[in-house]
């Protein structure tokens, strides 16, 4: 494969054509006052229509022919760079390979997604018997040739007779549930919509509870609702509303209208029942990472309409802590944060969940942090994260240990099991190993290799490694670098540093085949692990939210200046990349030291923090980085929101921005405010260090974007980075 880098480069060396300036932008300020300080908003018109709330931000005509223009602008650029069309073969030739899910057991039954070739989307298989040639069940490319239409989640029943699953199009995840008979292969006549998230099947198989909005223009309006296959969805039974809860945390005393009036706006509320259908779980999401939980006796229930809740973790608006797990007869075995910022299992006893009952069953570890617990037949097995790579343990469910369960290598693992059997799948990748799905048996660790995509480069040729750097406070961060082996630390390595920290999220390895091109380029890749994630544990987490968010920023520069201090690159040569709140880390990084980077991915991002609560479900996300409502919290806010720290006349380094116009969570007014700010205010050349914004109306967030999409996405993002970093000239 190094053949490629020298055919790559010939294609691409040379100087870049110059493009046009940026399209104008105008600008209409508009005041406000918050908590005695004076905010001038200059591009407050491309938030879109502000004056009906129930609609904040619908894009106006104008916002979108703004849209369309800078989206003209930036292909121009893109689609003239010297070397795309052999980079697009090359990332289309690797993104072509297949992928495929973990299976889903149902008694002989497997069910998986997989993906192959050019598919747009992934196919959901059935194989019954493990041997039992695939059946396929949904297959979203046929049922709608554009590509934009996905399945999200399935889940079939017990013994495997049908499949609820939920559908989204054109990236914007609100999820309607359908049912497919998996022996005729026809959709029942079911169909729930709403922003359905899962079907928590009874035992018999003919009736199931889920979550999904009330309103699906109104992200608070949570509810668990009960559905009897052959029944209208508006005939299903409403257990809880999201304000039920509210109600029952206000009853109780102990919070502040402020705490109530937060909690009231969260993810919501969730349920699961237990496998023989004589409990539901019910929790509340408390924060982004906390949740009360208590169980219903669901017999008493059915008979009765009896709802009475047993509370299992209560408090957690103010112990911050997080449990959930699973039950085998009357017993939960609850993994949880309370006390233990590295998480534990204790087992509870539905009929008394009292803590002073519960029993200790996997306690917790000072050197490891506890992930999650499946249950098997007779076990759990525990999953760890060790400097930010996967361990597995298997634990008896009296807490016996009966040993790990090993793994390939060091990097990220995951276990579908199901309580019946000691049979599992493990899911397993590293930088340098593509995803593989291996069947194993947990009774005895003896493991096969059930599915690998062949992938069409040699993962040997890449060197991975771990090191450990101070942050500014002192703090020990470590990052995982990725290269060529045998790389001369020259100082001109064109380098992406990528971060995310944040939401308990842990950055752990994950192979990309389309980073090879970077790799056989010369290229190094460099993931952080930075404080507000969670690869340390809830503490590791805290270390970087509400008012300690800074830490964040702090870790992702330091990380930068490591790499210069090591020999690795420079700052003309080094570029960052994020989505998400991982944009937000991108915007932060380039406000605050755009002396440091040359280039900048920002991908779907969180900008304006003063205004970000205002739009879609972003007060699910108030108990991370507080609100500019309040006015301690504005003050943090106001000294590293991004698009408040522009300043005029400053050499910014060039950045792609992105966003998707069907965004259910981050508005794209952040990327479409940001760069017309950045345009109007950086000293740079826009020639050749531009500020750039691509907004893509076939997609949301990122989920269910189809390969051709993705394709344009990861050449444009990839030939961008080659460009500014210096690779089209080495």
């Amino acid at each position: 494969m190094l053949e490629f880098r020298s055919v790559l480069v010939a294609l691409i060396v040379g100087t870049v054509a110059t493009h046009a300036a940026p399209p104008a932008t105008k600008t209409a300020p508009v005041t406000d006052t918050l908590h005695g300080v004076e905010l001038v908003d200059p591009y407050r018109w491309l938030e879109g229509d502000n004056s009906d709330p129930a609609a904040m931000g619908r894009p106006t005509d104008e916002v979108t022919d703004w849209t369309l223009e800078q989206n003209a602008y930036t292909r121009a650029i893109f689609d003239n760079l010297p070397g795309r069309a052999a980079l697009e073969a090359r990332v289309r030739e690797l993104m072509e390979v297949g992928s495929v899910g973990s299976p889903q057991m149902a008694q002989g039954r497997y069910f998986y997604s997989k993906r192959e070739g050019a598919q747009s989307q992934a196919v959901v298989y059935m194989r019954d018997g493990i041997d039992g040639e695939p059946v396929e069940m949904l297959n979203p490319n046929t049922l709608d040739e554009s590509g934009l239409l996905t399945v999200s989640w399935y889940s079939p029943n017990d013994d495997g007779s049908l499949l609820a699953f939920g559908m989204y199009r054109s990236g914007d995840e609100n999820s309607t549930l359908y049912i497919l008979d998996v022996d005729t292969g026809d959709w029942l006549a079911d169909e729930i919509p709403g922003k359905v998230r899962g079907a928590g099947w009874m035992p018999d198989g003919r009736s199931f509870f889920y979550t999904n909005l009330a309103d699906v223009n109104n992200a608070y309006s949570g509810q668990i609702k009960f559905h009897r296959v052959g029944t209208h969805w508006r005939e299903d039974p409403t257990l809880f509303v999201q304000g039920d809860f509210v109600d029952m945390l206000s009853e109780s005393g102990r919070y502040s209208a402020k705490q109530l009036d937060d909690v009231a706006e969260t993810y919501g509320p969730f349920a699961y029942p237990s496998n023989d259908g004589r409990w539901l779980i019910v929790g509340y999401y408390t924060g982004t990472r906390s949740n009360d939980l208590w169980a219903m006796d669901l017999s008493k229930w059915m008979r009765t309409g009896d709802q009475a809740l047993r509370p299992v973790l209560s408090d957690t608006i103010t112990n911050g802590a997080s449990g959930s797990g699973p039950i085998v007869g009357d017993t939960l075995y609850l993994e949880t944060t309370l006390d233990a910022p590295n998480g534990r299992v204790v087992a509870v006893d539905l009929n008394n969940p009292g803590m002073d009952a519960w029993k200790t069953i996997v306690p917790t570890d000072e050197k490891r942090v506890l992930r999650n617990a499946s249950l098997a037949r007779g076990m759990l097995v525990v999953e760890y994260l060790v400097d930010a790579t996967t361990r597995m343990e298997r634990i008896g469910l009296g807490g016996e240990k009966l040993g790990p369960v090993e793994l390939p290598g060091l990097g990220s693992a995951g276990l579908s099991t199901s309580e019946d059997r000691t049979e599992a799948f493990l899911y397993y990748t590293s930088y340098n190993e593509p995803a593989s799905i291996y069947r194993i048996d947990l009774a005895n660790n003896e493991r096969t290799l059930w599915e690998r995509p062949d992938v069409p480069v040699d993962p040997s040729l890449v060197e991975v490694k771990q090191v450990w750097y101070e942050s500014k406070d002192g703090t020990k961060v470590s990052m995982f670098l990725i290269h060529r082996t045998g790389l001369e630390l020259d100082g001109k390595n064109p380098t992406i540093l990528y971060g995310y920290g944040g939401f308990n999220i842990s950055m752990t390895p994950r192979f990309s085949a389309t980073l090879f091109p970077w790799f056989e380029a010369g290229g190094v890749y460099a993931v952080a692990n930075l404080r507000g994630g969670g690869e340390y544990g809830e503490s590791w987490h805290r270390g970087g939210m509400l008012d300690q968010k800074q830490n964040v920023f702090d870790d992702f520069i330091g990380a930068a200046e490591w790499l210069i201090d090591n020999g690795y690159t420079k700052p003309e040569h080094l570029g960052v990349a994020g989505g998400s709140n991982g944009g937000l880390l991108v915007g932060a990084a380039i406000t605050q030291r755009p002396d440091l980077f040359s280039a900048a991915i920002c991908g779907v991002p969180l900008l304006d923090m003063i205004r970000y609560q205002d739009f879609l479900m972003a007060r699910y996300w108030i108990p991370e980085y507080g609100s500019s409502e309040d006015q301690s919290q504005f003050e943090y806010l106001m000294k590293y929101s991004p698009y408040q720290n522009i300043k005029p006349g400053t050499k910014y380094p060039a950045m792609l921005t992105t966003a998707g116009e069907n965004d259910a969570r981050v508005h794209p007014m952040h990327a479409r405010k940001m760069v017309a700010a950045l345009q109007a205010a950086t000293a740079s050349d826009p020639d050749q260090e531009p500020q750039l914004l691509w907004v893509d109306y076939d997609g949301g967030h990122g989920a269910g974007k189809p390969l051709h999409l993705r394709v344009r996405e990861v050449v444009d993002q990839r030939l961008f980075m080659m460009w500014q970093l210096g690779v089209m000239n080495r």
